[in-house]
């Protein structure tokens, strides 16, 4: 293989299942820490001074910014298929003990022929889901305060609705207030 070749080839630097589990646990401290930005995410100087020197001396690797953003992208990817499962998928839920997705064969079934990429969520175990939900979990934007346009109701209507029950009890309160002073 000629130098040129060689250098044309992308050099991957795979992170190993402790290490992994190292990162895991130094972003659970800096979420507990308060190491996170406004925006929920850990800035580069944080990443750069408090969490990769740890990992680095810990197994002797050489991670850099750009191997921890990667694999940052990989662990949300992957957190989200599993928030995915369990938000949009009928008959499924999670076992924290087992630390497994659970559905009946039928559901499991069903849901691979529309999603085959998501088999190894019904073999495996999924030991980091509930740590992730702590590392991304007020990062992502759930729907939690959208409202659906069949319900019949809109941000204005309802900004109005709250308004009106506002001032309809305080005009309650002003006239139960001036029969008593009288």
């Amino acid at each position: 293989m000629g130098d040129s070749q060689q250098a044309m080839e992308k050099v991957y630097n795979s992170w190993s299942p402790q290490e992994t589990k190292t990162l895991i646990n130094l972003l659970l401290d800096g979420v507990a820490a308060g190491w996170r930005d406004a925006n929920g995410t850990f800035s580069n100087l944080t990443v750069e001074k408090r969490i990769l020197p740890v990992i680095n001396q810990t197994h002797g690797c050489v991670k850099t910014h750009k191997h921890y953003t990667n694999k940052m992208k990989t662990l949300k990817e992957k957190y989200l298929s599993g928030v995915e499962i369990l938000r949009f998928s009928s008959g499924f839920g999670w076992d924290p003990i087992t630390k497994r997705f659970t559905a009946s064969d039928e559901v499991w079934t069903d849901y691979m022929k529309a999603h085959p990429n998501y088999k190894t969520f019904r073999k495996e175990t999924f030991e980091e889901f509930d740590d992730l939900k702590v590392i991304f979990g007020n990062n992502i934007a759930t729907g939690g305060n959208a409202i659906g346009l069949g319900e019949g109701t809109d941000a204005r209507t309802s900004e109005a609705q709250k308004e009106q029950t506002n001032c309809v009890e305080d005009f309650s309160m002003n006239v139960e207030n001036d029969h008593e002073s009288s």
